[in-house]
């Protein structure tokens, strides 16, 4: 990502702020950190009053088309969840075509909070993993009308996007357990469970979540959101928790996100297995600490004897 290309020009915000600050401001704007698959930057206005306003700037990666269902995905979500008081930014405009942002994307609110970062010497997140869980089942408890589905992900046939061609990637030939990780799903995923279709974040781990005063104030980056088995948003976050070495924390995890969610994750073993490809297309960028290879195949281990494939 070259920083100073995806810098958002001043013309293109000074434009954006004539719309939603329409009494004139002069502004700054500031990098965030968290930018993974997006271009996300800080604008910090000064209206005419001498009020500070500060709000989020996000431009999508990508390619055509693929960037303006982003900005339609995120801001459509974050309206959803916020009508039903899930802790989100408040999504103020979007640019699908990128008319005035320069790329599609979309602005909203600011929300105070920090990362926490799930490392093993740090007690701070495994001693949070219970709130994480309970906000989880709050989330997939969100109801969402049919309609929705113009926007959103199928969340189940996302979830096992490496299986489309009908072969094994080469990616996963190349790890030890990758073709064994395919074959499990190839078998499993045409007779999971059936289950109610939940809304779904499908890329829910630490580094989503914003916290203050010991609470998530904000649960962002919802591009990817989509509907289907709640099963693989907790079998994502597991899988972090697993590969810093936090068993436990990944265990609590499950057992409180179960109580709140009412019911037993269904399917878990086959979600396990299916998130714990994405590792396996970067192995550089996720396995970055010591150990974390051998924990990465204890995960899988643990998936395929849950997933009762032999």
């Amino acid at each position: 990502m070259d920083r100073q290309q995806n810098w958002p020009s001043q013309d293109s915000v000074s434009t954006l702020l004539k719309i939603i600050l329409p009494t004139g401001a002069t502004f700054t704007i500031h990098e965030l950190a968290g930018s993974y698959s997006n271009h996300t930057h800080l604008i910090e206005a000064e209206t005419v009053e001498k009020t500070i306003k500060r709000f989020v700037l996000r431009r999508y990666a990508g390619n055509g088309d693929d960037r303006a269902k982003k900005a339609r995905r995120e801001y459509e979500t974050l309206k959803l969840l916020r009508a039903h008081q899930v802790p989100v930014p408040n999504p103020l405009y979007i640019d699908e075509e990128g008319l005035v942002l320069d790329s599609p994307g979309i602005v909203t609110e600011f929300v105070n909070g920090h990362l926490i970062e799930a490392q093993p010497e740090s007690k701070e997140w495994a001693n949070r993993v219970g709130l994480a869980a309970k906000m989880l089942a709050q989330i997939h408890a969100t109801p969402y009308p049919e309609t929705a589905k113009e926007f959103l992900w199928d969340g189940n046939i996302d979830a096992v996007w490496f299986l489309e061609s009908g072969e094994v990637p080469p990616y996963m030939k190349e790890h030890p357990d990758g073709v064994l990780v395919w074959n499990a799903v190839h078998e499993l995923f045409p007779h999971i469970d059936p289950i109610v279709p939940r809304l779904a974040h499908l890329d829910y781990w630490s580094g989503n979540m914003l916290w203050n005063q010991g609470e998530i104030s904000a649960v962002v980056d919802w591009e990817d959101s989509g509907y289907g088995d709640p099963g693989v948003d907790v079998a994502y976050c597991r899988m972090e928790l697993f590969l810093e070495g936090m068993d436990d924390a990944a265990d609590e995890f499950l057992r409180v996100y179960e109580t709140h969610a009412g019911q037993p994750v269904a399917n878990l073993g086959i979600w396990e297995l299916a998130v714990a490809v994405r590792p396996m297309r970067e192995l550089d960028q996720w396995l970055t600490r010591p150990l974390m290879d051998q924990r990465f195949r204890r995960f899988i281990a643990n998936a395929i004897e849950r997933s009762g494939y032999h």
